[in-house]
This record gives C-alpha cells, sequence and structure tokens, in this order.
C-alpha cells in the first residue's frame, strides 16, 4: 500500500463527525489530539504546560480551548466549565515520561525537577495527577500513553502503583505495549497504552490489531542515494548537517542500518525499514540521534512529519530544535487514529 498521511484541511473535514468528544491533557503539539480528529472525534479541551508547544498547538487546532496552567492546579471542574460539556466522552492524556525511558537516567531523577523543554518540572508524579482528574472527571473511557520503560526494571513499581489509582479512579483497565510500525507509521515506536472503561459500561477496553503491512523510510521521504545533498532545512534554513561536529566524523564509520560504536544513539537506519524511535532532542545538532541513512545531517523537517505519521502542513512553531522537539515528544497521529477507531468501534458502537 502507498504510505499516505491526510492533510490538514482533510482532518478537518471529518473531525467530530461522529459526536464523540475528547477533553486532551499533557496535549503537547497536539499529535494525540490529531488521531482522534482524524478518527472522526470531536476535541473540546486541551491542557499544556509548555509556551512553544502551546503555540504549535493553537496553530493547528483552531476552536480547541488551551488551558495554559501546570496540571497539578486543573480540575475536573475546570474541564468542563472551560469546554463548556458537562459530560466528556474521553478524557486522554501522555504525562511526560522522561523519567521513565530507557535512554534516560531513571529512577536517579524520579522525585527530582529537571529540565524539561523549555521548563524545569517534577515529571515522575504527573500520571497521578492524570489519575486525580480522572476520578472527578468521570469520562466513559480513558486513553493515556507513555514510554516502553515504565514497564521495565524499577520502574515497574511505579506502573502497578498508576495501574491501581487508575482502577480505582471506577474503570476496568488493559495495559498493552503498542509498535507505531505496525499501525501505519514508518517508525519503529513502542508506546505502552492505558485503554480504561468506566465501571457501569458493559464494554471492555479494545486495542487496534497489528496492520499486515509495515512502511519504510523509503516508503515515506524517497530516500535515492541519487539525491544531492541538503544541509540546511528548507523550512527554517537552519543548518542542520554533521560535518563540523565530533557526531560528523562518527557518521562516515557508521554503517547504514548500524549504530555507532561510540555514540550509541547515532543511528544511520536502513532505509527500507521503519526508521527507529525519533527522540526529542534529536534536533540538536551536536548530539547524536536517529539520522539520513545517505545524508550527513539530520532529517529536515518535512521529512520528519512523513517518518512520524504528521500531514505534511501541519504548523510547527520555533526553532528548528524545537520543532524537532515538538514531534520527537509527539505520539504518533496515525497510531492515535488506529486506536481511536478501535475505541470508537469496540466501545461506543
Amino acid at each position: 500500500m502507498t504510505y499516505r498521511v491526510p492533510s490538514m484541511a482533510e482532518v478537518a473535514s471529518v473531525k467530530g463527525t461522529n459526536g464523540i468528544t475528547v477533553a486532551s491533557t499533557f496535549s503537547g503539539c497536539g499529535g494525540s489530539c490529531l488521531g482522534f480528529e482524524m478518527a472522526g472525534f470531536n476535541v473540546v479541551y486541551a491542557n499544556e504546560f509548555i509556551p512553544e508547544a502551546r503555540a504549535t498547538y493553537e496553530a493547528n487546532h483552531p476552536g480547541v480551548p488551551v488551558d495554559g496552567r501546570d496540571i497539578r492546579e486543573v480540575t475536573a471542574d475546570d474541564i468542563r466549565r472551560i469546554s463548556g460539556y458537562d459530560e466528556i466522552d474521553i478524557l486522554e492524556g501522555s504525562p511526560p515520561c522522561a523519567s521513565f525511558s530507557l535512554a534516560g537516567k531513571r529512577e536517579k531523577l524520579w522525585g527530582a525537577t529537571k529540565k524539561y523543554s523549555d521548563s524545569e518540572q517534577r515529571a515522575d508524579d504527573l500520571f497521578f495527577e492524570y489519575a486525580r482528574i480522572l476520578k472527578d472527571l468521570q469520562p466513559k473511557v480513558f486513553v493515556a500513553e507513555n514510554v516502553k520503560g515504565l514497564v521495565v526494571g524499577k520502574a515497574k513499581g511505579y506502573f502497578k502503583w498508576i495501574l491501581s489509582e487508575l482502577k480505582n479512579a471506577g474503570y476496568v483497565v488493559e495495559v498493552r505495549i503498542v509498535n507505531a510500525a505496525y499501525l501505519g507509521v514508518p517508525q519503529a515506536r513502542q508506546r505502552v497504552i492505558f485503554v480504561g472503561v468506566r465501571n457501569d459500561i458493559a464494554k471492555a477496553p479494545t486495542f487496534p490489531s497489528p496492520f499486515d503491512y509495515v512502511y519504510s523510510i523509503r516508503d515515506a521521504i524517497g530516500c535515492s542515494t541519487d539525491d544531492v545533498e541538503a544541509l540546511e532545512d528548507p523550512e527554517t534554513g537552519e543548518n542542520i548537517g554533521l560535518k563540523d561536529s565530533a557526531v560528523g566524523k562518527e557518521y562516515d564509520l557508521t554503517p547504514i542500518g548500524g549504530a555507532s560504536e561510540r555514540y550509541f544513539q547515532l543511528v544511520r537506519p536502513n532505509p527500507d525499514a521503519p526508521v527507529p524511535t525519533i527522540t526529542a532532542s534529536g534536533g540538536q545538532i551536536g548530539l547524536a540521534s536517529v539520522v539520513h541513512p545517505y545524508q550527513r545531517r539530520k532529517f529536515n523537517l518535512k521529512e520528519l512529519r512523513a517518518l512520524s505519521g504528521f500531514p505534511e502542513d501541519f504548523v510547527l512553531t520555533g526553532k528548528f530544535s524545537q520543532r524537532y522537539e515538538r514531534i520527537g515528544r509527539s505520539v504518533p497521529p496515525l497510531m492515535m487514529k488506529a486506536i481511536a477507531e478501535s475505541v470508537r468501534d469496540g466501545i461506543f458502537r
């Protein structure tokens, strides 16, 4: 099948058509919300604490009220008042997950305030804020997302605690590890997905079945060896080349389809497979990350959108690194579209 992401105009033409309302927390630039909208849902509230992420969200979701406060200050009554809905069908959210990421320092940072995007905050307690709002808001269904590291090693204690809180809020909860690559995204991105159904609703949580095809980097962006090397991002004009950095020198020693022996996060991916997980920090030129297979540079923003299941005309704001970060922190919209469709068809119909 040919890889294609719908345009923002196409998304606008279907959003709200199924009549099911969604309140979003930890909304970021709106990747999850866009996935719900692709499946016909009506997003009626969003909460995002980071100003640049909020600017991007507002540029792409006109008409959705965006609450810019810290989630710790938000109540269920606030969501009802701001959205204009007394009852919400779905609460969705992706609490910041750096404290649980397998690529980070994990338990060394639990309980600590650390740099997060353009701010500083403690992040390992935010899932409990989500559970607090869930308990008070009592939507019919909730969908929550986090990194695979939440169920690995010492973080399993946090996972069990979070799961208990979600169940105690009045929900039947199921959890799956889902790979975006098997839900139509040309990116191998594994995430823990929680789906909960309120106890008084006689339906079970549902998840999408893996697709019977997988898209590659080449499917998404072409990626020919004959392409002229372009060391500037066409959208921002900023340099995205690695030539003058230590990472750039290591690039030439790294085989296509392999990772650097010196910088383990430096990966020249196989163009005929999904791209490895794109991270929030990958847009910082001096840092090792997944890079273009054939050209000594970072992926540009057009390529990044395609590899992450975003529309080509999705608006990004800020500097290159900030725009890259927005995508790297997001749930791929096409992934959430598949999850939302499963919830829609399995629970609401």
